[in-house]
């Protein structure tokens, strides 16, 4: 296995972790900025107003996407398996 090799696996591991994550992350990312919009606009400042739905939303996004994620990574260690013999 040459350097180069290494360097490609490692560059579409991180690919496609960054790709798995994003729809989970982008959930909890807008939640946040509508929750801090709404606790700027309202003056409350509890922690836990902010904290709730942005888990609820996580978890909702990752339910929805679990299939997606699942084939993603299917895809991915499948190529990667079929890939081994010509590493030798």
């Amino acid at each position: 296995m040459d350097p180069q090799l290494a360097i490609d696996i490692s560059r579409d591991a991180l690919f496609m972790t960054s790709v798995i994550a994003a729809p989970v992350l982008i959930a909890g990312v807008v939640v946040g900025l509508v929750i801090g919009l709404l606790q700027a606009l309202t003056q409350i400042q509890e922690q836990t107003v902010a904290f709730v739905p942005k888990l609820v939303a996580m978890g909702l996004a990752l339910a929805i996407t679990l299939p997606w994620i699942l084939a993603q990574l299917m895809d991915y260690s499948e190529n990667l398996f079929r890939e081994i013999p010509s590493t030798l």
